[in-house]
């Protein structure tokens, strides 16, 4: 059962780093490509990527601001955030279904389509993988909201808004995802790429990746807190 679990978070996990580098067309393939992925992700993780898209790519547009669906869950309390797992799973697909546009508002219909056939081939058949296989990615995504959002993004603010985890463990576990205020400031680059981004970070602006995903496994901090204007204002200067 232990083994089983852990390869769910593996799939999951591994499902959700290849969604994220879909959604920034970071993958080093086509378009068509790209949506073929979608579809197929959707189906794995019983979730409309192409919805999420949509609402993730807000997150990006306005981080933290009003109009982000997806990173205002870390102002919540850490349990809120993990009690209320399925309904963020339910805003940011909605969010997405209802804010993209007609095209997207489509493909989004077919995300939905396949996850129903999934579900109901699952409950007909009764065949034990298949019905694993929901009941798995349903938990997994009432969890998205807590390890993908509140993880990386609570105790932020408006100018240094998401978190980076260092361990190399960690980020091994996890496919590289906790890379955040990384992907944040340079979101055309791959997830592979970003632990070479966080060493060029960590050299010439510090203070920008000072906030651990997991505190505790951090050294002390010992950079002040800079503001990314204040930072490109004296680059301009220089």
């Amino acid at each position: 059962m232990v083994t089983c679990a852990c390869g769910d978070f593996f799939l999951f996990t591994a499902a959700l780093r290849q969604a994220h580098d879909c959604y920034h067309r970071t993958l080093g393939v086509g378009k068509l490509a790209t949506e073929t992925m979608l579809f197929f992700l959707s189906i794995t993780m019983l979730c409309s990527t192409h919805a999420i898209r949509h609402t993730h790519l807000n997150h990006h547009r306005d981080p933290l601001g009003d109009s982000d669906v997806e990173g205002n869950w870390a102002r919540l309390p850490w349990y809120q955030a993990i009690l209320g797992g399925g309904l963020f799973s339910i805003m940011i697909q909605w969010f997405g279904l209802t804010h993209g546009s007609r095209s997207n508002r489509i493909l989004v219909g077919f995300d939905l389509l396949l996850i129903f056939a999934v579900i109901v081939a699952a409950f007909i058949t009764t065949h034990p993988v298949l019905i694993y296989h929901v009941l798995v990615m349903i938990l997994a995504n009432t969890m998205v909201g807590f390890f993908a959002v509140w993880s990386v993004h609570h105790g932020c603010d408006d100018v240094v808004y998401a978190r980076s985890e260092r361990h190399p463990l960690i980020n091994l576990l996890t496919f590289n995802l906790l890379y955040h205020i990384e992907h944040h400031l340079f979101p055309a680059v791959p997830t592979n790429h970003l632990p070479v981004l966080a060493k060029r970070l960590d050299a010439t602006a510090p203070q920008w990746t000072q906030q651990s995903v997991i505190p505790f496994l951090a050294p002390v901090n010992k950079y002040p807190v800079v503001h990314m204007i204040e930072h490109s204002e004296h680059e301009r200067k220089i």
